[in-house]
């Protein structure tokens, strides 16, 4: 019987070395062809939100997607990589830096085919990403429509002077035009200025990067964008794509080897292809409003840059030995002033501990989204990101107008000189007005400040720059708000540079906050459940930037905000 267990437990072991032995991950033959959908929305977090994970199609972490492409770039068992393009609901940050990650498919020896399955009134977006590709393709029931960049902007002053709500705004900055479009009619001089100027840089970036992609002269793209080619044979005849095929063709033309989808080449070992890192970076996620305290996701089921679990991040990444630097990816529009001081001042204590720390921007990193990356040892941003917007408002809306057109009684009783900036029934006055005048001009000055010591810049050329005007990364990087032009990648080899490796050397990523056990994500949504419900407002897809501004001004109630200017869309 003894015997006969020590066979056992000897079989038992076998089997376990064996398994422990053998390559991990799906097999991969030579020759193959992975097939990698690009379509929807991407999270800038470990993991989406569990409310975004139960819908039908749940948005997948940008970083896992750009890790794909890059273990790709390295896997010599592909021969070709065809990318399905759908609609997608990023901005042209993202986009710019997939094209770069399809770029670089190329450059090391993979085939790169894009497949354009789209249907819609305007695929600029796209098609951009499409284009980077070697070859473009498109199905013969798609329509492309190439027709060029448009913002279109809302004022609901109007609105709200028929409704009897007044607002008073006090606001630092020409620029800083969130205020205005609540209390505007039409755009401002100083906003058309700005508006005009990020439309030029988007459009330029546009129109290069396609040229030098289809191997065409910006002027014969811009003729192509007039005639707005949306059929197969109008992009074929113009040299935007290749041809018209069906999915099952491309993939025969990229080779025929076996196909790989890309739910399955996700398994695939990092090992397998080489991937041997020498040191274990942070990846500190700052997405969505900034907000105090603490959270993981807005009611309306998005991520949020709360301060509490932002800095909390910071500051396990800076005690954790086995970290080496820290990548501080941003993806946020801004909001609360005081929460992105604490946030700011956290990246500050990192910093002291010796660790490097690169903010890496993403579509967005404006107002306190660019707060918080000010005191980082370096700056990358996309050349489309949206960043700046140096400059904070107050509102406060009068509500006395609608209350008697309600025929709304309403009295308020006051002790001190300003106890009035608390009522919403009543305008301020002169003294009241002229003590918020102050506070705004305050917090001003501390983020100029702010700026000014992380970026080595005087106060006086932060302003210069600053005033609430949103730049591209491009426009940014010209002005010295940003260090180096590029993606996550980029901040990848930069936070290396930093940290005396190898810039080619192989490092991992650590996502901070990790993800969250599964009983905690249900137990905060049925917590959030009430409130999320009363968020759901059947607004229609171009009313969904104004939904999140108020959420967001909301949360800030009667303070202070560093939030990007209302809504810059331009597709």
């Amino acid at each position: 019987m003894k015997r006969l267990r020590r066979v056992l437990f000897a079989l038992i072991a076998l089997f376990a070395i064996a398994w422990w032995l053998s390559p991990k991950g799906p097999k991969i033959e030579p020759n193959s062809v992975l097939a990698v959908d690009i379509e929807g929305s991407y999270v800038e977090s470990a993991e989406p939100p569990l409310i975004q994970r139960l819908t039908s199609a749940p948005p997948r972490p940008f970083a896992s997607l750009l890790s794909d492409l890059a273990l790709a770039e390295r896997d010599p068992r592909l021969a070709a990589v065809v990318l399905r393009v759908r609609s997608l609901e990023i901005g042209w940050a993202k986009a710019q830096e997939l094209r770069n990650a399809i770029a670089r498919l190329g450059e090391h020896g993979r085939r790169t085919i894009a497949y354009l399955e789209v249907e819609s009134f305007g695929g600029n977006l796209e098609y951009y990403v499409a284009s980077a590709a070697q070859e473009v393709f498109v199905s013969e029931a798609s329509r492309v429509p190439l027709i060029g960049l448009a913002g279109e902007f809302l004022f609901f002053g109007g609105l709200f002077e028929k409704l009897g709500i007044g607002l008073e705004v006090e606001r630092v900055g020409q620029y800083k035009s969130a205020a205005e479009t609540f209390a505007g009619r039409s755009m401002s001089d100083a906003t058309r200025e700005m508006e005009t100027a990020l439309l030029d840089s988007l459009d330029a970036q546009f129109v290069s990067g396609i040229a030098k992609s289809r191997s065409l002269t910006p002027e014969a793209v811009r003729a192509a964008i007039d005639a707005a080619p949306a059929e197969p044979g109008e992009l074929e005849k113009l040299g935007l794509v290749d041809g018209t095929l069906r999915f099952d063709e491309v993939v025969a033309r990229a080779g025929g080897g076996p196909l790989v989808m890309d739910d399955v080449y996700q398994r695939v070992d990092p090992a397998s292809v080489g991937f041997a890192p020498v040191a274990t970076f942070a990846l500190v996620y700052g997405s969505g409003m900034v907000t105090s305290g603490e959270g993981f996701a807005s009611p309306a089921g998005g991520p949020v840059l709360a301060s509490a679990t932002v800095s909390k991040a910071l500051e396990d990444a800076a005690n954790d030995p086995e970290i080496a630097a820290i990548v501080f990816r941003i993806d946020s529009p801004g909001g609360s002033s005081l929460a992105a001081d604490v946030v700011w001042d956290a990246a500050r204590h990192a910093r002291e501990k010796g660790k490097p720390l690169v903010a890496s921007f993403s579509d967005v990193a404006a107002s306190g989204g660019y707060y918080v990356a000010a005191g980082a040892d370096a700056i990358v941003a996309s050349p489309a990101t949206l960043t700046g917007s140096i400059g904070v408002f107050a509102l406060k809306p009068v509500l006395g107008g609608l209350l008697a057109k309600l025929e709304i009684g309403v009295e308020a009783i006051t002790r001190g000189a300003h106890a009035d900036l608390q009522l919403a029934s009543r305008p301020l006055t002169p003294e009241s007005r002229a003590r918020m005048r102050h506070e705004v001009d305050s917090i001003y000055e501390l983020f100029v400040k702010r700026v000014a010591d992380g970026r080595k810049l005087d106060a006086q050329a932060v302003d210069a720059v600053g005033r609430g005007r949103v730049w591209t990364g491009a426009q940014a990087a010209e002005r010295g708000l940003v260090d180096e032009l590029g993606g996550l990648h980029e901040a990848v080899v930069r936070a290396k540079v930093q940290a005396k490796l190898d810039p080619d050397a192989d490092v991992a990523l650590v996502p901070y906050p990790p993800p969250r056990p599964l009983a905690e994500q249900i137990g905060e949504m049925f917590g959030q459940l009430h409130a999320r419900a009363e968020a759901q407002r059947p607004l229609a897809a171009w009313l969904r930037p104004l939904e999140r501004w108020l959420e967001a001004a909301a949360a800030a109630d009667r303070s202070v905000l560093a939030m990007l200017p209302f809504s810059i869309e331009i597709r």
